[in-house]
């Protein structure tokens, strides 16, 4: 009895690994680490040549008055993309399937684009609500869509994120659901299935990094129209 109480708080294993290994070394993986070394190891330069690169690829859309957000934005993406990873592992929970914890990230990155623009060019910031040349009878229509779409950046942010890892991890979960259920009728079809969930797994994974990337690709391109 004491023994079933207590194997909630057991660490999950594979294989006979246990899944808080894997969930502790992914971040080491991941992060670079600086030391005083003069030589680097080759994990070491390969962990720098990733986050130089990502770097290079969300800054390329932003002028050079943009750039000192480098390293706000580089750090989001890593935290989006670690987090994302580390919810596909087996007996764990994704933060960002959740919208509230989407929603914390999206608004106040997206406030403070717009408050940067209202700050250093407040009349193009404001010419962004009505587009040149606009008759005068649809000013004030077109100045509230344009203001209602500003105002709707942050949700569609959230929404997307939330909707596309809920998805992917919906679609793991009948599957694997289904392997277990077809095991006892027939194994040619659960072969076949199981097939399934491992593909299903592999496009989750790429889901993981692409979400994380496009969640910061937008804040960057948020933040190239008001600065």
């Amino acid at each position: 009895m004491n023994l079933a109480l207590f194997d909630q708080f057991m660490s999950p294993q594979i294989l006979g690994l246990p899944l808080i290994t894997l969930a502790l070394l992914t971040p080491l993986i991941m992060f670079p680490t600086q030391n005083n070394r003069w030589l680097t190891n080759r994990f070491s330069t390969l962990q720098s040549w990733a986050i130089n690169s990502l770097t290079k690829h969300l800054m390329l859309p932003i002028n050079k008055t943009g750039h000192k957000w480098s390293i706000i934005l580089t750090s989001l993406v890593t935290l989006l993309l670690t987090i994302n990873l580390l919810g596909l592992l087996p007996y764990t929970f994704t933060p960002t399937t959740q919208l509230s914890t989407n929603m914390a990230l999206a608004i106040p990155m997206w406030m403070a684009t717009v408050l940067t623009g209202f700050r250093n060019q407040p009349t193009t910031s404001l010419g962004h609500l009505l587009p040149e040349g606009t008759p005068t009878l649809l000013s004030p229509t077109l100045i509230l869509i344009e203001t209602i779409s500003l105002f709707i950046r942050p949700l569609a942010l959230g929404i997307r994120l939330t909707a596309n890892l809920t998805a992917g991890h919906l679609l793991i979960q009948l599957t694997s659901t289904s392997v277990l259920a077809l095991v006892k009728t027939t194994m040619t079809l659960s072969a076949l299935t199981t097939a399934t969930l491992i593909l299903l797994t592999i496009l989750e994974l790429a889901v993981a990094m692409i979400q994380a990337y496009v969640f910061v690709l937008l804040l960057s391109l948020y933040l190239q129209e008001n600065i």
